[in-house]
């Protein structure tokens, strides 16, 4: 069906919007910090997106997109990227408020620790894949500046959301690269699947959310700071 990509993006994002408005978590109050984050992380991980494309890391099922393009990217690999993140800072936003409890930060910087290992040996291991270069080169600068540089505080709860979001995670990319609408060249990856889903996907993912939820987490505060 032309519309299958298109309809998974509007189910990724239509139960977050519709509960922004929850009185609670009042998340709707959020977006404007959301926007700007969305533009700037998109830009990056879009000309990322353009290059695979034509450097043929992956390809799309004609069968199940629209056919409207731009840069050689379907409608619905654009709208992608601003639906899962915008659905994934929801979550977030959400663990926030109704859970207390968060990872102590000796725990959260050994998880930081082992990203940055694991980054380091699928670098050295895998320097000649596309795909896996810039998903744990990235990956690897995001953590090193977020842990290390600005010593962010928050990175704690990103994990917990992180963690949180692989159900929608699997749910949506399991049937992106089960169907498949996505196609990937394993020339250009690992070749290891966690059912149908290329192992750097998940890692891609960590990168994209993280970048999303920093700008997040940097636009409220500079509106709070604003505000005192």
């Amino acid at each position: 069906m032309k519309y299958t990509y298109l309809l998974i993006n509007f189910l990724t994002i239509v139960f977050p919007v519709m509960l922004s408005f929850d009185k609670r978590v009042a998340f709707y109050k959020s977006w404007k910090f959301i926007w700007p984050g969305l533009l700037i992380t998109g830009i990056m991980f879009l000309f990322w997106d353009v290059l695979f494309t034509i450097k043929g890391v992956w390809s799309f099922n004609p069968t199940y997109i629209t056919g409207i393009k731009f840069f050689e990217l379907p409608l619905e690999e654009i709208l992608f990227f601003l639906t899962v993140p915008f659905s994934c800072i929801f979550i977030y936003a959400c663990l926030n408020y109704y859970v207390n409890w968060h990872i102590p930060h000796r725990v959260n910087e050994w998880i930081s620790n082992l990203i940055i290992i694991l980054s380091l040996l699928m670098l050295a291991m895998y320097h000649n894949r596309i795909y896996t270069l810039v998903t744990f080169g990235l990956l690897l600068a995001l953590i090193l500046i977020l842990q290390y540089g600005f010593k962010a505080q928050w990175l704690n709860r990103f994990y917990m959301a992180y963690a949180v979001s692989l159900l929608p995670f699997y749910i949506v990319n399991g049937i992106l690269t089960s169907i498949p609408v996505v196609l990937y060249n394993n020339a250009e990856n690992i070749g290891k699947r966690i059912g149908t889903i290329p192992l750097e996907d998940h890692f891609y993912s960590m990168a994209l959310l993280v970048m999303n939820v920093g700008f997040f987490e940097y636009f409220r505060n500079k509106h709070k700071t604003a505000n005192l």
